[in-house]
């Protein structure tokens, strides 16, 4: 039997999703914690991996599982082996098609932004912050360029392994409450720190560094070194990915009502 699994966690301690060797990673502690529950060896597939220090929602993993179990039983079960900073959400079964990443349509990222003189404190680790103050109008015409179907090389690590730079940004979408502002990000799907590399430019035009010209040149030179510095992984968050309605997968957790 598929099983499918909605996990979130906090990223701060971890070497990203993708396991290591030294097993500080997030997908290290689910596949440890899906195995002891199980009493045999489980690996799961995600629908995203994220990078050391990004936080996640609502990842999406799939594994077959070698036990029998019922769904509430898959979610506690788990539970009881993983850190305070990493628990599922919900279990779904899923038909053997069924493919955490490949069947992904779309996939959500919003990054949260705190805007003020002072650095973070209480919430240090899970926001990006500028002590810059920004610009809304610049931000939201610099934003608008990027969207639609892009070659985003200039948005691209030099570690990313994706096949093709070509990439359809659907919306970018820019809120604010107090000092914290959020932009979120549908696409469907990403460069490696294409995000970040996104992030660091639309803040330089949102503080005036840059003018909201120069994001349309960075981006036709498909040329990295033309962007801003990649931008802090703290106020990254995977929300999820979006799949055919056909497998009911929650779209939801509780901490998306959390996050502002």
């Amino acid at each position: 039997m598929r099983i499918a699994l909605g996990v979130a966690y906090r990223g701060s301690a971890y070497r990203g999703w993708q396991s290591q060797p030294d097993g500080r990673t997030v997908q290290d502690h689910v596949d440890g914690a899906l195995s002891a529950f199980a009493a045999r060896p489980v690996r799961c597939v995600c629908a995203g991996r994220t990078d050391a220090g990004v936080h996640a929602l609502n990842q999406v993993v799939h594994f077959d599982a070698p036990v029998e179990r019922s769904a509430d039983g898959w979610v506690r079960g788990t539970n009881r082996f993983l850190p305070d900073d990493i628990a599922v959400q919900w279990c779904r079964s899923v038909p053997d098609t069924f493919h955490a990443r490949a069947s992904a349509i779309r996939r959500r990222y919003a990054y949260l932004l705190l805007v003020a003189p002072v650095r973070p404190a209480l919430e240090i680790g899970m926001v990006g912050w500028t002590f810059r103050s920004l610009d809304e109008s610049a931000l939201r015409q610099a934003a608008s360029i990027l969207v639609g179907t892009h070659d985003f090389t200039a948005f691209r690590s030099a570690e990313c392994q994706a096949r093709s730079p070509v990439k359809t940004l659907h919306r970018i979408d820019l809120s604010r409450r107090g000092d914290y502002w959020r932009v979120d990000f549908e696409a469907n799907a990403y460069l490696h720190h294409m995000i970040r590399n996104i992030m660091g430019c639309l803040v330089a035009v949102g503080s005036g560094v840059r003018p909201v010209s120069w994001l349309a040149d960075v981006l036709a030179s498909r040329d990295r070194s033309t962007a801003a510095a990649t931008f802090s992984p703290a106020g990254l968050y995977f929300v999820g990915p979006y799949y055919d309605p056909v497998h009911a997968i929650p779209e939801t957790t509780a901490a998306m009502s959390w996050l502002p």
